[in-house]
């Protein structure tokens, strides 16, 4: 019987389909390479564009007596929601993307630095104006290109080893994470009985051994409904309207429906289902950024390194998961060899190339951190999608710690460097 279908499949119905796909070709071939061609040019255009952007690279030193709560932090995302193309010859012509800015922290054998990147040079008074509004103590530098942090390492597989990864969320957009108002950051406690989830992030890249870094970075670009102005073909709405349907689908489950009746449910939440609803809903009244989020782990020398600092990287930011909301967990990595280990034992001439692929991903993965790439080309979406964040979450995964965060590694100021009063005398 199967002998019989296969011989109708190769005699008759196979011929039938070579037909079919040469009579349709003159149709979708065209249409295909209008299509691949459409692709090519937006490319091309932002690529272009961005290549005439100037970035820029600011690294902040902190003094001992911030005693500011993260919503300090909230205002600096807020000036940093900025649009792109205000029509469409901006983006299909001049090929004008949305800015977008890098949130880093960086330990360098223990060493802490804050980095804040812009993908243009002109929003450096932006960001200096707003740090210094809601920050005045702090000192705010200009980091030339030639020594930036990222330039100074060059990957050579032979002496070097690296770990890198992205974060994705353990739930849907709609939830938030644990923020600090979570933790009760947003009122006014003494220092012995404030709780800063961003301490354990300091501790871990401040245990960094010699010859050792860790990149942690936060790409952000403001969220915005999806359609042709910003290269989508298919339009989305906000995801505000996600976050509300998702709501009424929580109540929907809290309020069940007696069988056998025409009366309508009584309402009972469960305190998970309240929490779901009331975080959700203080997350949509604030900004949203399009995020994504990388951690990379370098040793100098293979002899050095550790994998207790892979575990550790994921650990560091458990404190901002919860039960009934959301968290980070590991979405993409560079080691994909166990992604092949299945394939190879299937196809054996997969062997060969294994670890040429391994090695492409990790230098891929590495450049687009260089680059600061990933809402665009050349490194558009890669290793996963992006994720929504709040400016709550954001200013929760990253502010200028006070008095509450000990760590020994992370170098603090004494106070601001002021410039003299305008009004001294002058001694000729």
């Amino acid at each position: 019987m199967f002998l019989e279908l296969l011989i109708k499949f190769n005699t008759e119905i196979l011929p039938l389909i070579y037909k079919i796909i040469f009579v349709l070709s003159p149709i979708f071939v065209p249409v295909i390479l209008a299509y691949m061609a459409i692709i090519l040019y937006i490319r091309f255009i932002q690529l272009k564009y961005i290549a005439k952007q100037k970035p820029i690279l600011l690294e902040i030193k902190i003094p001992k007596d911030i005693q500011k709560s993260p919503m300090a932090m909230e205002i600096i995302f807020v000036a940093l929601y900025q649009n792109g193309a205000a029509s469409y010859s901006e983006a299909y012509l001049d090929g004008k993307t949305n800015p977008w800015f890098s949130l880093e922290l960086v330990s360098i054998e223990g060493n802490l630095h804050f980095y804040i990147w812009a993908s243009e040079k002109k929003f450096k008074k932006i960001i200096e104006a707003q740090v210094y509004a809601q920050y005045p103590t702090v000192e705010i530098y200009e980091v030339p290109p030639e020594k930036d942090y990222v330039r100074h390492f060059v990957y050579n597989k032979e002496k070097n080893a690296i770990w890198g990864m992205q974060f994705g969320l353990t739930d849907k957009d709609v939830y938030p994470i644990k923020t600090y108002i979570d933790y009760n950051m947003d009122k006014d406690q003494k220092d012995e009985y404030r709780i800063d989830p961003m301490t354990a992030v300091l501790e871990y890249l401040g245990s960094v051994d010699k010859n050792q870094q860790i990149w942690l970075q936060i790409l952000i670009k403001k969220h915005e409904k999806r359609n042709l102005k910003n290269f989508s073909w298919k339009e989305k709405a906000d995801w505000k309207k996600e976050a509300k349907a998702e709501i009424e689908a929580i109540r929907a489950e809290a309020t069940p429906k007696p069988k056998n009746s025409d009366f309508p449910g009584f309402p009972n939440p469960t305190k998970g289902q309240i929490e779901k609803i009331s975080a959700i809903e203080r997350s949509i009244n604030k900004m949203a950024f399009d995020t994504c989020m990388r951690g990379f782990y370098i040793a100098t020398n293979s002899s050095d390194f550790n994998p207790v600092y892979i575990s550790g990287m994921l650990g560091s930011q458990r404190q901002y998961s919860s039960q009934y909301l959301n968290g980070f967990r590991l979405k993409a990595k560079t080691d994909v060899s166990d992604n092949y280990k299945d394939w190879c034992v299937l196809f054996p001439f997969l062997n060969k190339h294994k670890n040429y692929l391994i090695q492409k991903y990790k230098h891929n993965m590495l450049d687009a951190y260089k680059l600061r790439s990933y809402f665009f080309p050349p490194y558009k979406n890669y290793g996963c999608d992006p994720f929504i964040l709040s400016t709550e979450e954001l200013a929760t995964i990253f502010h200028f710690p006070g008095n509450v965060s000990a760590t020994p590694s992370l170098p603090k100021i004494a106070s601001k460097k002021s410039e003299p009063p305008i009004n001294l005398p002058i001694k000729n």
